[in-house]
């Protein structure tokens, strides 16, 4: 590898990219981008437009998400977002550019694939490959997906969920469902208009998920306070959330996340279900960090479930890591 031969793992996810090089994470920005209405001119990227959520008129300038579960809804702002975060990366000189891997949702469409293909050559890089998630999220958790024995994983994304067999780098079953940190951040925002006649935007639902926020109920429940608009008065009002009022909140989004995985064990074949069985399900992804989802997935499922170490950064480490092994490259880039 040269001296200034950039090879960058990338996970274009639909609430966060997150960019592995060399062995680490160096990039971990939100999938968000703030344009001007009239002109559609960018005014902000990444965690700069977070900010900007519900703080700015709507009328003047809007925060759109480029990406919806998972794939490019909007090439052109998807591209100015992937030009600015490579260029945080590997700097303005485009004499240097990267050679990137860039994951996609299993069972993409061609067309959707060349999005992202061109988006990210487009963008500054030299060169494109392409990668499953569930496959980059198993290479980045440690599995062993380069054996004929068969491993399970689960990819809980902020936009879509993949559950997907895995055996000799291969997806052997997999599915796919609408469902993940955004559906639970929706359910939470609609729970408390429901109960509390209170209205809270994302950023707010998603401090709650984070804090107290559990898949099941836990020994020590946890409580935090809350501040919305009250929608009868109109007045802002502070009200305390608990844990099990999240659990509550979320049984819905977590049925379907269930309904995925269900999906892809009953269609596995037995020898590879055997060991799945054996060697549990791992999980990925955002989702994967609320408390107790291992647990509520084993419960639901039987097949035990554990969360990866490194579940957030899992997709694009397994991303970078194929990337800069050629024989791995060669049997994984799409």
């Amino acid at each position: 590898m040269g001296l200034f031969d950039k090879r960058l793992g990338v996970d274009l996810g639909t609430v966060n990219v997150l960019i592995y090089e060399g062995g680490e994470i160096v990039l971990q920005e939100p999938s968000l981008v703030a344009l001007t209405v009239e002109e559609e001119r960018v005014v902000e990227i990444g965690q700069p437009a977070r900010e900007m959520l519900g703080r700015v008129d709507d009328e003047d300038i809007q925060i759109v998400r480029p990406l919806q579960s998972g794939v490019i809804a909007d090439y052109e702002v998807t591209e100015a977002m992937l030009s600015h975060f490579f260029s945080l990366v590997a700097g303005r000189i485009r004499f240097f550019r990267p050679t990137v891997m860039v994951s996609v949702p299993y069972g993409v469409t061609s067309v959707e694939k060349r999005a992202v293909h061109e988006a990210a050559l487009s963008a500054g890089a030299r060169e494109a490959f392409l990668i499953w998630e569930p496959l980059a999220a198993a290479i980045g958790a440690g599995l062993p997906v380069g054996t004929p024995a068969g491993d399970m994983v689960v990819n809980i994304g902020g936009g879509i969920t993949e559950a997907a067999v895995l055996t000799m780098n291969n997806i052997i079953r997999a599915e796919s469902g609408r469902v993940g940190g955004l559906r639970l951040d929706e359910a939470l925002i609609a729970y408390v208009r429901r109960k509390y006649n209170l209205s809270i935007g994302q950023p707010t639902a998603e401090a709650i998920k984070i804090q107290v926020g559990a898949a099941v109920n836990l020994r020590e429940e946890l409580s935090m306070e809350i501040q919305g608009r009250d929608n009868v008065s109109g007045l802002p009002r502070t009200v305390t959330m608990t844990t099990g009022e999240v659990v509550e909140a979320l049984e819905e989004p977590l049925n379907a996340i269930t309904d995925v995985v269900k999906s892809a064990l009953s269609s596995t074949p037995p020898e590879l279900s055997s060991d799945i069985i054996d060697r549990g399900i791992v999980l990925t992804g955002g989702g994967a960090l609320l408390r107790g989802i291992d647990e509520y997935l084993t419960r639901a499922t039987g097949v035990p479930v554990y969360r990866a170490e490194n579940a957030m950064i899992a997709v694009a480490v397994g991303a970078g890591r194929a990337l800069e092994d050629p024989a791995l490259l060669h049997r994984v880039a799409q």
